[in-house]
């Protein structure tokens, strides 16, 4: 073929082929650019819940995510261009660890990142346990009084109940604040606190003392020595702090030691409550030798919990009450209670009497209270 032929042929293809070219491309979109900035461009927060404004200026459209919209949200959650406020949701931080997050803005195929972060809430001082405490495995000190001050008790942990009528148990004494004409029947002296139950004027006097404090829970223990009086009945124990009804609302002794009705040298725990307790004889009770009882001082304690009590002389345990998980009538024990020290004398557990040996002592070397770490 001659070359004007092969010319004309291979111009119309070339033609054809820029046809089909031109015609099944499109030309090259350039990429959206566009800006955003933010104001301010990070936000530092405390632990409490609030609301911060930040602002978008922007040339273009955009949208905005939190990392985390358990405790950070956020409104709206996009834009166009201008200027745009957008509402930040942080929730209170109930934990003490610092926590963060980001607020990511993107636009066209950009992002814009927003860190934000929460401290957490302050941890409480954990008071230094002073020397010679020894301190429960799992607890922190929380209260304690060690009576090294001489005196009387301070007014300001302590309050008295005061009266007679029996108590319910058909008791001797009357209870007295601190003193009865003039003789001190409770005070502090040598690093203890003394309890008195002394006959003035015909009449047996006594003390019952309490903490203004209350606990729910905790590790609860005293040093104490008691007394072989006959009749004599000291107990340390813990009453609700919004009592209304004995037996219904709980009661939990922690010791008891009557000589005339357990036994020298034996000392009891006991809970009472709706379904166990001492008149309808379900209480729920233990006696623990204790030797030398009111010779030597001894360490009496309650580890109280959600699920159980258990009760300890000397760090032997020898009692222990579950929690049946059957209401409040089997476990009326989910509420606060104060610690209380009485000497009592007579009564249905004081029993038989001889006040030729009065007066009886009652002495409490220190009480601690721990808390669960």
């Amino acid at each position: 073929m001659n070359s004007f032929l092969r010319k004309g042929l291979l111009l119309p293809l070339a033609a054809a082929t820029l046809l089909i070219t031109a015609c099944g491309s499109k030309p090259a979109q350039p990429a959206q650019e566009g800006s955003v900035k933010v104001n301010p461009s990070s936000l530092s927060l405390s632990d409490a819940a609030v609301t911060e404004v930040v602002t978008v200026i922007s040339d273009c459209d955009w949208g905005v995510a939190s990392g985390n919209k358990d405790w950070c949200t956020v409104s709206p959650s996009g834009g166009v261009a201008g200027t745009t406020p957008v509402t930040v949701k942080i929730s209170e931080n109930k934990g003490y660890d610092t926590r963060s997050t980001l607020l990511t803005f993107r636009y066209g195929g950009n992002k814009l990142e927003v860190p934000v972060s929460q401290t957490g809430k302050q941890k409480p001082e954990t008071p230094e346990t002073p020397e010679g405490i020894t301190v429960p495995e799992g607890y922190e000190l929380d209260w304690n009084e060690e009576f090294d001050t001489p005196g009387k008790p301070s007014l300001s942990d302590w309050w008295y109940e005061t009266g007679g009528g029996g108590w319910g148990n058909n008791e001797i004494q009357t209870y007295v604040a601190s003193a009865k004409d003039g003789q001190d029947l409770c005070y502090i002296a040598d690093g203890k606190m003394t309890l008195e139950a002394r006959k003035i004027g015909g009449t047996v006097y006594s003390i019952r003392i309490n903490t203004k404090k209350y606990w729910k829970y905790g590790w609860f223990e005293a040093r104490l020595k008691v007394s072989d009086v006959p009749g004599s009945w000291p107990a340390f124990w813990m009453m609700p702090q919004n009592f209304q009804t004995w037996p219904g609302d709980g009661e939990i002794d922690i010791m008891e030691y009557a000589i005339s009705t357990q036994g020298k040298n034996k000392s009891s725990s006991s809970i009472h409550c709706g379904a166990f307790n001492w008149p309808a004889g379900t209480q729920k009770t233990h006696v623990m030798p204790v030797n030398n009882a009111a010779s030597e001082f001894h360490v009496y304690a309650l580890e109280w919990t959600a699920d159980y009590m258990k009760f300890y002389v000397d760090g032997n345990l020898h009692m222990t009450f579950a929690n049946d998980g059957k209401g409040y009538s089997h476990w009326p024990f989910d509420n606060p209670f104060y610690l209380k020290f009485n000497l009592a004398y007579g009564g249905n557990m004081g029993g038989q009497t001889d006040d030729a040996k009065l007066p009886a002592l009652y002495e409490v070397d220190y009480v601690r209270v721990f808390k669960k770490k």
